[in-house]
């Protein structure tokens, strides 16, 4: 009976949210603008006890596998207590750090941890997964820098050096990275960097070697000077705000920028010249409202599709103008809501993936829907 009670509730929740964006859906443009349905039953539970930590990551692959990097070591102590010797409860263990799901939410392969030639990050932030099928995995600690493996998790080279240099005018050192997307091919990988830098840098994804880096509005020379905390009613801060979040490519060769606290994207072609800049929830202080974005699958990619952290929700926004079509989801734990929504991927039929860190500590799916 109570099985029956819950998958009902879920049920009913699930058509709620339905409706609610269909709602929304409706005042804007209801022949185009995607609409989603949550999965409460994705992923399929993991083996061996494991249990997930904070999720920082999330990507979707060529053969729409779906890669997720976590924090082990952020389990409270009552959510590992199988690890301890002798076990003080029957669950649970942390799972690796990168693990790769199929569309069904079955787990694939996991990996991760340090190993010879390489050190693992220490707070582990982002993950990508390029071409060849190669998985690139950031940290947003200080030190970590960008590391680069084979699919099934051997070590293939790192790039960004923590050689002692300091600050977003550096050509070698990552300052507290927070996301990555290569352009594979340019052979180069473009770095949100990030936590503690200021810009977007850009290395050949080959050979590590340092080409550009930009700042907000596509300054040459990021500063790292003490800023004023972001006001809505101030005027546009010439410089990005710590995090700068996510970097993603388009297919006509534009490039977006998440920056996080000043609730705004920002365009740039490849070769760091502004385009535009879009506001998003511009009246939100705590945390910011531009914490992660993916353009949707169709070849225009008409829509950005936005992971709204600070309000728990995911937005949607025309490409070309910036206007917000539909928001849906709401702070919560249940299917469909959030706590602290940090990364969203989408696969090649426009379902979206999204991943939580602090206590919201799991990944969800949204299946698109006409």
């Amino acid at each position: 009976m109570l099985g029956h009670r819950f998958f009902a509730s879920l049920t009913i929740a699930a058509a709620c949210l339905l409706a609610a964006g269909a709602a929304l859906t409706q005042s804007a443009k209801p022949d185009t603008v995607p609409r989603f349905e949550p999965q409460p039953f994705w992923p399929k539970p993991l083996p061996d006890n494991w249990i997930l930590g904070q999720v920082s990551g999330i990507a979707v692959d060529h053969n729409d596998h779906i890669w997720i990097i976590h924090r082990p070591l952020t389990l409270l102590d009552d959510e590992k207590g199988a690890q301890q010797s002798p076990p003080a409860t029957k669950c649970c263990v942390a799972a690796p750090p990168v693990l790769k799901f199929d569309t069904e939410g079955n787990l694939l392969t996991s990996w991760g941890g340090s190993g010879p030639g390489y050190a693992w990050v220490k707070n582990e932030h982002g993950i990508h997964v390029d071409r060849d099928g190669n998985v690139w995995i950031g940290g947003n600690n200080d030190g970590d820098q960008i590391l680069q493996f084979s699919p099934d998790g051997k070590f293939i080279k790192q790039v960004g050096k923590d050689d002692g240099t300091k600050g977003s005018t550096s050509t070698t050192r990552l300052g507290r990275p927070a996301h990555m997307v290569t352009d594979d091919p340019a052979s180069e990988i473009y770095v949100a960097d990030g936590y503690g830098n200021r810009r977007v840098i850009v290395f050949d994804s080959k050979t590590g070697a340092f080409k550009r880096m930009w700042g907000a509005y596509g300054t040459k020379t990021p500063t790292d000077d003490k800023l004023p905390a972001y006001s809505p009613t101030a005027a546009p801060s010439q410089s990005f705000h710590n995090p700068v979040h996510c970097v993603r490519l388009s297919n006509d060769g534009l490039v977006y920028v998440c920056d996080r606290t000043n609730n705004r994207i920002q365009v740039f072609r490849k070769d760091g010249t502004f385009v535009k800049e879009f506001k998003v929830e511009p009246q939100t202080l705590q945390n910011g409202s531009v914490w992660d974005l993916v353009l949707s699958e169709d070849p225009q990619q008409r829509f950005i599709f936005l992971a709204d952290g600070a309000n728990g929700q995911i937005i949607t926004l025309a490409r070309d103008s910036g206007a917000v079509l539909t928001q849906w989801g709401r702070h919560g734990r249940q299917p469909g809501q959030f706590k602290w929504v940090h990364n969203i991927a989408i696969d090649s039929k426009g379902n979206l993936y999204t991943s939580e860190v602090g206590f919201g500590r799991r990944v969800q799916k949204f299946k698109r829907v006409e």
